[in-house]
């Protein structure tokens, strides 16, 4: 039944034709969005207009069901709440027994009622809302561990693994490299730093196929090799993906210092594997080589996994050639540590002197010294190469801080 005007009055609540237009106006004016999502927000509307009469608990609970199911169907939640306000904006102006109304007392209590079942019904939809995103994100966070877990061990279903990993929007068929990060101290929330390389991640290498997670307390980034240009003997690049993981994790408060271990880039699904295995064990050695650098590539410590793959011939090694030292005064550490400087600045006396604080003269005594307890002289070549490696099985080892092993 229609007024004058030719539009529906609502006295006649069961209009459905009515409720129907303007629910398809509301969905198109918020987007397209899907006007299922208004269950009976349109017969609260017009009710407490004709009526006064407000929601029952029942009512907004179906409404904050509506709110979850927006947020299961992807609907953004600036889009569902706009669906209820124009909606309701869109009752209003159909309401013509307002038209006629020359109470103003009538108008203000109508208006009332509209404004309260509005308020109530977005706070109840916004609140649904926010209680699906949750679950959501709690959901996508187990299945992001879970993929991660099995990505990292490298010995689950090859065609499982692609279907759970193109959600994420991983493609296994790239070459793939892991790059991990240890915080000095331990987060009380990883969420933050999660959300944090994955902005730094998505806006300065773009779109690209990248996941991170945490595992035993450490951030985990699995990426394509190509989101780095490798540069040897120089040093890291400054955009290689180990120095902008650790510069972005730098930035925030909690977790420092942090220090980064990045894999060898490896292809296929069992690279991604070895590539972890790699960046876990660089993280180690460095720890066990007192290294204090922020940015650890595999690359630089492959020495060591070769000194490492045969410990009882490394142990023999380190034995044989250095334990004699331990009979100088103050022990073996100080002899030790000159022969690092020693090796590592090219066999050069006064910068091995700079590096440790002391006199030249301080230097050629103990290498002196060196050369009398162990029998091999570090200026001669042919005894060179035997204790350098005695010294990096040393230095992987933390010997003479630990024990040699029996």
């Amino acid at each position: 039944m229609s007024d004058s005007t030719g539009r529906p009055d609502p006295a006649r609540a069961g209009d459905d034709r009515w409720l129907a237009e303007v629910a398809r106006e509301a969905g198109a004016d918020a987007g397209d969005v899907p006007v299922e999502l208004l269950g009976d927000y349109l017969r609260l509307l017009t009710d407490a207009a004709v009526s006064g009469r407000r929601p029952r608990r029942a009512e907004l609970d179906a409404i904050g069901a509506l709110g979850r199911r927006a947020a299961e169907q992807g609907v953004s939640a600036g889009r569902a709440v706009r669906l209820y306000l124009s909606a309701a904006r869109l009752v209003w102006r159909q309401l013509p027994h307002l038209d006629r109304s020359t109470d103003s007392e009538t108008v203000r209590a109508a208006a009332d009622a509209v404004l309260h079942v509005m308020d109530t019904a977005v706070a109840t939809l916004a609140e649904g809302y926010a209680v699906a995103r949750r679950e959501l994100v709690r959901r996508e966070e187990s299945l992001r561990r879970e993929l991660v877990d099995d990505l990292l061990r490298g010995d689950s279903d090859l065609g499982g693994l692609v279907e759970r990993a193109e959600p994420f929007g991983l493609d296994l068929a790239r070459v793939h490299q892991v790059v991990l990060a240890a915080p000095g101290r331990r987060l009380p929330d990883t969420a933050a730093a999660i959300s944090t390389l994955e902005r730094v991640i998505f806006d300065r290498l773009g779109d690209r196929d990248v996941l991170v997670a945490t595992k035993e307390g450490l951030l985990v980034v699995i990426a394509p090799a190509d989101t780095v240009t490798p540069m040897r003997g120089g040093g890291e690049p400054t955009g290689s993906l180990g120095t902008l993981i650790h510069g972005e994790l730098d930035r925030l408060v909690r977790g420092r210092p942090w220090q980064v271990a990045v894999g060898r880039p490896h292809p296929g699904l069992y690279g991604i594997a070895r590539s972890y295995e790699e960046a876990r064990e660089a993280l180690t050695t460095a720890r066990r080589l007192h290294a204090d650098a922020s940015v650890i590539d595999a690359h630089d410590l492959l020495i060591y996994r070769v000194l490492l793959r045969d410990q009882p011939a490394m142990v023999d090694l380190v034995r044989a050639v250095l334990t004699p030292l331990d009979q100088a005064r103050g022990g073996a550490g100080p002899l030790l540590d000159t022969l690092i400087e020693y090796f590592g600045c090219g066999e050069v006396a006064t910068e091995a002197a700079r590096r440790l604080h002391v006199s030249v003269r301080t230097v050629t005594y103990r290498l002196g010294r060196i050369r009398a307890l162990s029998g091999y002289d570090p200026a001669d070549p042919r005894d060179r190469f035997t204790l350098h490696a005695a010294v990096l099985g040393a230095r992987a080892l933390d010997w003479p801080r630990r024990p040699l092993p029996a």
